[in-house]
């Protein structure tokens, strides 16, 4: 098991944030999928509004039991079929508009306070709609559960990352339509599927295009296959991010003795500072790590790479952004400075402008951990 990687100065020993303490810590998710995060009752209710009848039950309680079952299958291909569900009842623009405005009130009831959510609008289109009016819908459903936030008490914001599918032939348009709507709240792209048989320079017209434009991209790589992924996504793509990236483990080396060789590739990353976007709920899922103390997150953590937590897919993995801190705490005794090293790895690495991911810093997350990590100053003495 890893150790923690940070401790508190002066001799005092660093305290495990408790369960509340995680819940109110601000946080920034950076993987997150809309089709992947829909609460069990608006699919039975959506579903029922567009005459969908593949659910495999239409009881909420019973449903969220069974995507997660479904995903807990240890094969990325397996994991990605229980999207036919959620994509199914996303086809007008009344459902996309709730499904994404429902997203932004349940990330900020966790404390999420920034949120790069991605999907494909190019799975959308079977109702009759058109990319754009995809786009603007979901804009819309997300500006909509920001302002419910905010009347509840609880402040966010999301940016969208439009998605293409690797084995599909429309990321071009994709990459289009990602900066036509760059300035009303998409803020970057991203290709996603099964990597095996779709490498990433399959899209790398889209690439050329989204640098030619100055705008930003990630690509899922080094998930379920290995480092020609994330080297095709760097060096001949270039990508910003790396959405997973977990075997970038594969080109790092631990002796016997516990000294840590990094081969070339590992040490661009970690010299680059590349972000991975690492989210070990899902990785478990897909058999890419085989528990949360083995994850390769610690080990990457320790060498300070630019790890950042993420949740993927909510409602598969059954998670959240404060879950998967407290599996990170129980498996590796992380402390509320370790969590905020995170967060403020993740708030660096989103494709916002600099003096905004610097003011959510400075401003949000930065004297949000502080109230927190003096409040065993104040509370009952041991």
């Amino acid at each position: 098991m890893e150790k923690q990687i940070t401790a508190f100065a002066g001799g005092t020993a660093p305290r495990v944030p408790t369960p509340d303490q995680i819940a109110r810590a601000p946080k920034v998710l950076l993987h997150d999928h809309l089709d992947g995060g829909l609460r069990p009752e608006t699919i039975v209710e959506l579903a029922a509004q567009c005459g969908y009848r593949g659910l495999p039950t239409t009881d909420p309680k019973e449903l969220g039991e069974w995507f997660r079952a479904a995903a807990d299958s240890g094969s990325l291909e397996r994991y990605l079929e229980t999207f036919a569900h959620t994509c199914a009842v996303m086809q007008t623009r009344d459902a996309l508009l709730r499904v994404a405005a429902d997203c932004a009130e349940d990330l900020a009831a966790d404390g999420v306070v920034y949120a790069e959510v991605r999907y494909a609008p190019e799975q959308h289109l079977e109702g009759g709609l058109s990319l754009d009016e995809v786009v603007e819908a979901v804009n819309e459903g997300f500006r909509l559960g920001e302002a419910n936030a905010r009347a509840r008490g609880h402040r966010i914001r999301v940016g969208t990352l439009l998605t293409a599918m690797r084995h599909a032939a429309r990321s071009q348009e994709i990459a289009e339509l990602a900066n036509r709507h760059r300035d009303r709240g998409v803020v970057g792209f991203d290709i996603a599927g099964a990597e095996a048989g779709h490498p990433p320079t399959r899209h790398q017209a889209a690439f050329d295009y989204l640098k030619g434009e100055n705008n930003h991209f990630t690509i899922h790589a080094g998930e379920a296959f290995g480092l020609p992924s994330i080297w095709e996504a760097l060096q001949c793509c270039g990508a910003d991010r790396l959405g997973h990236g977990v075997r970038i483990v594969d080109d790092i080396t631990v002796g016997a003795d516990g000294r840590v060789e990094l081969g070339r590739l590992a040490a661009y990353v970690r010299d680059k500072r590349i972000p991975l976007e690492m989210c070990p709920t899902s990785n478990l899922q897909t058999g890419a790590a085989a528990s949360y103390a083995e994850h390769p997150l610690g080990l990457l953590a320790r060498l300070k790479f630019r790890v950042t937590v993420n949740t993927d897919n909510r409602l598969m993995s059954g998670t959240s952004m404060s879950r998967e801190f407290a599996h990170l705490v129980d498996a590796f005794g992380y402390t509320l400075a370790d969590l905020e090293w995170f967060t403020v790895n993740a708030m660096k690495s989103a494709f916002l402008p600099f003096d905004e991911r610097l003011a959510m810093i400075g401003d949000v997350i930065k004297p949000g951990y502080a109230e927190l990590k003096a409040e065993w100053l104040f509370g009952p003495r041991d």
